[in-house]
């Protein structure tokens, strides 16, 4: 238990250091914290947007990387940190903040690139017809993938107006944090399925449940291991599965944001200091994975659970003194 202090303890290091932008923003009566559509309570675009200084950036990176393969949902912890930091107070810095959150990701995804370089690699001979069961791993994510990419490209836009708020990203919290604690408590130790034995139609409903995690709070990385988990794998290979999903998922979600709405993101905040903070994800996952593989050989992940609950009753509470 006192192994997961340091990180953990970390992410909620990282939230507190924005806390003095929530305790400037109540000066002017405006609640920081916003429930309901973003348009709501987004002040016009005419209004200077606030910079995104180095140290926002390696905060933001930070949150992003240590959180983004934890079953604590990355996603979560960035639009509460954007708030916190004052990222999202005009429409121009609301949506770069939105795309950022999710191009941020890139740093995240180049660090389990390098920790599963020898996975992929085995899935690209396989795609040549040299190794049949990289071919076959290569299959079941596509397959695991095109759920969420299909329910994600239909109902984005109404996942963001109705969900992207503190109240629906603390409940998700709560709920996973006991969901982990009720239906996770297996151990690293215990047997069950390689990721090779792992076939397509359980790839599939992994990939289903991957698509729960489009509302922030649940999780990708929450959803699919314990699909996989449930599913008869053991923790390591439901991990690893987990791992080459989000290289597929989150891979294809940032391409697609960069592509899409990049120049928002230099037009609000530069390009140095989004750069530190993809550089700084980049850094903080690679240590954060290789402690949560480390971890679950080991542990269950119950940790997660209570992490969970205490951030979601945090929210909450933030909420009941009316910063919302």
């Amino acid at each position: 238990m006192t192994k997961t202090v340091p990180v953990l303890y970390l992410v909620g290091a990282l939230m507190l250091c924005a806390a003095p932008a929530l305790a400037q923003n109540t000066n002017d009566n405006t609640p920081y914290f916003r429930v309901g559509p973003p348009e709501e309570s987004v002040q016009p675009a005419s209004t200077a947007a606030p910079a995104m200084s180095p140290v926002k950036a390696i905060i933001l990176g930070a949150v992003e990387g240590i959180t983004e393969y934890l079953p604590v949902s990355s996603t979560g912890h960035l639009l509460v940190a954007q708030r916190l930091l004052g990222l999202d107070k005009t429409a121009e810095s609301r949506g770069a903040s939105d795309a950022y959150a999710i191009c941020i990701q890139l740093g995240a995804i180049l660090a389990v690139f390098v920790i599963s370089f020898r996975r992929i690699k085995q899935m690209v001979v396989g795609i040549a017809g040299r190794d049949p069961q990289g071919l076959k791993m290569a299959a079941n994510l596509v397959v695991a993938f095109v759920p969420a990419a299909a329910i994600g490209l239909l109902f984005e836009d109404r996942v963001k107006q109705y969900l992207y708020d503190p109240l629906h990203i603390a409940i998700a919290w709560v709920v996973g944090g006991l969901f982990i604690l009720v239906a996770m408590r297996k151990r690293g130790s215990d047997g069950g399925l390689s990721t090779e034995q792992l076939t397509w139609q359980k790839a599939l409903i992994i990939g289903i449940a991957q698509a729960i995690a489009l509302w922030p709070g649940v999780s990708r990385s929450l959803v699919t291991m314990a699909g996989g988990m449930l599913l008869g794998l053991s923790v390591a290979s439901a991990v690893e599965f987990s791992f080459l999903l989000g290289l597929v998922t989150l891979g294809a979600g940032t391409l697609y944001e960069l592509a899409r709405r990049g120049h928002e993101i230099i037009s609000a905040f530069g390009w140095l200091s989004p750069a530190i903070g993809m550089l700084v994800a980049a850094v903080t996952a690679f240590l954060a994975v290789k402690w949560m593989i480390s971890y679950l050989s080991k542990n269950s992940p119950q940790v997660f659970g209570w992490y969970r609950i205490v951030l979601g009753v945090f929210v909450f509470a933030l909420m009941f003194r009316g910063y919302v």
